[in-house]
């Protein structure tokens, strides 16, 4: 039986909001001298970056990164990494041979968050899945290497990917993949990534809306 599981996130980076904004704020104010503006609340930080975003002049929030680690099928790294103003490190299936013992000797598929679980269309996917890794084992077993193996897992293939990107370019991704017009597994992942944004970040993200039905 396939190993079907879930996408998911975590932020790798340690996130103190406020710190952050402190940072950016320092930075931000070389430009006009005016570091006698600063106060130690935090409040004048998110009045300086607010109005930053707001005139659009976002390259001040480009001195801080984050890392988002992603456990997702590989068709969404495939247009994740398209974003060029960030850092990849994924899952190699090049290298890893999912028939050894540090991966339970089973192919691991991310359930399509577009396809009903118990309809039809579902249940010819599974038994696809199934097929794969019941071959990709066969073929395991009569030598093959790693390279060789990958040559038949599908898009449907569970995979980790790190993403590091400065905050204006989380800006960038988050607009394009939060909305219906993105991919539906993308969407799933990006929409809760944001709110979590939201909720450590104050003032970055909170310009960002999604079409998504409240």
């Amino acid at each position: 039986m396939a190993k079907i599981i879930k996408p998911s996130f975590e932020i790798l980076t340690p996130i103190d909001g406020t710190e952050i904004l402190k940072l950016i704020e320092k930075i931000a104010r070389t430009c006009y001298k005016s570091e006698d503006k600063i106060t130690a609340d935090g409040e004048s930080a998110k009045k300086i970056i607010a109005t930053l975003i707001k005139l659009g002049h976002e390259a001040m929030i480009e001195h801080f990164n984050i890392t988002v680690r992603f456990t997702t099928d590989r068709g969404m790294t495939h247009e994740l990494v398209r974003h060029r103003m960030a850092s990849y490190a994924q899952e190699s299936t090049r290298y890893c041979n999912y028939s050894k013992g540090k991966f339970g000797e089973e192919l691991a598929f991310i359930r399509p968050c577009n396809i009903k679980e118990g309809t039809p269309e579902y249940k010819i996917w599974l038994g696809c899945m199934e097929r794969i890794e019941k071959d990709y084992l066969a073929m395991a077993k009569l030598g093959c290497k790693p390279d060789q193996l990958r040559m038949i897992l599908p898009c449907s293939i569970k995979t980790e990917i790190n993403i590091t990107a400065n905050l204006r370019e989380w800006r960038h991704i988050l607009k394009l993949r939060t909305v219906k017009a993105a991919h539906p597994t993308i969407v799933e992942l990006m929409r809760p990534l944001l709110q979590e944004f939201k909720r450590v970040i104050p003032v970055v993200f909170d310009d960002i809306t999604t079409d998504e039905v409240e």
